[in-house]
């Protein structure tokens, strides 16, 4: 599994087991978003965080070690 970065897209991030879960954790809401459904392929994960407030390295650092147990 290549690590995820800032300029992982969200739609790349979702595709992974447990990724939805560690999202929900940090209250991304993009999740429930209508139309982040739609834009999720273009939306970096180092944007969303950054226009929501998001600890992006904390983020990361949590998906990453989930991804790789995996």
């Amino acid at each position: 599994m290549k690590k995820i970065t800032k300029d992982t897209t969200l739609s790349e991030i979702l595709e992974l087991k447990g990724a939805e879960k560690i999202l929900s954790k940090y209250n991304l809401p993009c999740l429930s978003c209508p139309m982040a459904k739609f834009e999720a392929s273009k939306l970096k994960i180092g944007e969303v965080c950054k226009g929501y407030g998001i600890n992006l390295s904390k983020l990361l650092k949590d998906l990453n070690g989930a991804t790789n147990k995996s």
